[in-house]
């Protein structure tokens, strides 16, 4: 369950104060300070002056309410659901991200979606440089009872990736949910490569990959956003699992990601539970930012 992420807001914006300009200067503040670009902070209280000289808000409350509702309409902008229902199976869902966002976690959450679906699901081990990754996401396929295949470590991961396509068809595989080695997304060939894996999935499969998902850490703030911008430059995004959102996070990391690069958020990891990753909805999620 999402805690208030946006305490200082909520505090800001609580009793009976006017909305006077140093309100306005305040909250814009604490928006930055909770994760929010500049550039989105700005436009947000600037929308919220402008219902105040309209005379459709007066007071610090009528600013909460018109705030929340403001991140609702601006979230769903960028909804979009999860691929589900492919042209021919497999589903190809490539998983991309740094190292310590929770991606290999992300991909065993995914699975066990998946199979509570009754689908039948295979884990691709394409990250095959990190020291254990390979053994780490095999323990997730055990646990789960899923499919696996992987190459040895520092083999090439488009190739794990081609033979997973394959195997998910010989299995009779519903879904590959492939991981790809955790990326230093200022690492121009590291980035080419993951442009091979994509391009070498489009192949096989004969369409691009169902879902390309970012795995991002809430907690990292800015620095989340210069990774999806970098990664979608790369290859392509088609939304972003925010992780993380415990509590811990301060939230405006999925406005500004959704704002800044326009990429939808499409789940959230709000917890350690195989089942604490949920679909985003965005009315949910500003009613939590801001209660």
């Amino acid at each position: 369950m999402l805690r208030n992420l946006f305490r200082r807001v909520t505090d800001l914006l609580t009793g009976p104060g006017e909305a006077t300009d140093e309100l306005f200067e305040e909250l814009e503040e604490v928006l930055i300070a909770s994760d929010v670009s500049a550039r989105v902070a700005a436009a947000i209280v600037e929308r919220l002056r402008a219902a105040a000289r309209e005379g459709r808000v007066r007071t610090a409350e009528g600013v909460r309410e018109t705030l929340r509702n403001q991140l609702a309409e601006m979230l769903s902008r960028h909804k979009a659901p999860l691929a589900a229902s492919p042209p021919a199976p497999p589903l190809l869902y490539l998983v991309v991200g740094v190292n310590g966002t929770g991606k290999t976690t992300t991909i065993a959450k995914l699975g066990a979606r998946f199979q509570r679906e009754g689908r039948k699901v295979l884990l691709a081990a394409g990250d095959t440089f990190r020291a254990a990754a390979i053994e780490q996401l095999q323990v997730w396929a055990q646990r789960l009872g899923a499919e696996f295949v992987a190459h040895q470590s520092g083999g090439d991961p488009a190739a794990v990736v081609f033979d997973s396509i394959g195997a998910a068809r010989a299995r009779g595989c519903d879904v590959v949910i492939a991981d790809t080695a955790g990326r230093l997304h200022t690492k121009r060939n590291l980035m080419e490569e993951l442009g091979k894996i994509v391009r070498v999935a489009q192949r096989e499969l004969g369409r691009p990959a169902d879902e390309t998902l970012l795995v991002v850490d809430a907690t990292t703030g800015q620095n989340a956003l210069a990774q999806a911008r970098q990664f979608h430059e790369a290859v392509g995004l088609t939304g972003v699992v925010v992780t993380k959102l415990d509590g811990t996070a301060k939230g405006g990391t999925v406005i500004t990601i959704a704002e800044e690069v326009g990429l939808p958020i499409k789940l959230i990891g709000v917890g350690e539970g195989m089942e604490d990753l949920e679909d985003f909805d965005p009315a949910a999620f500003a009613a939590a930012l801001v209660p």
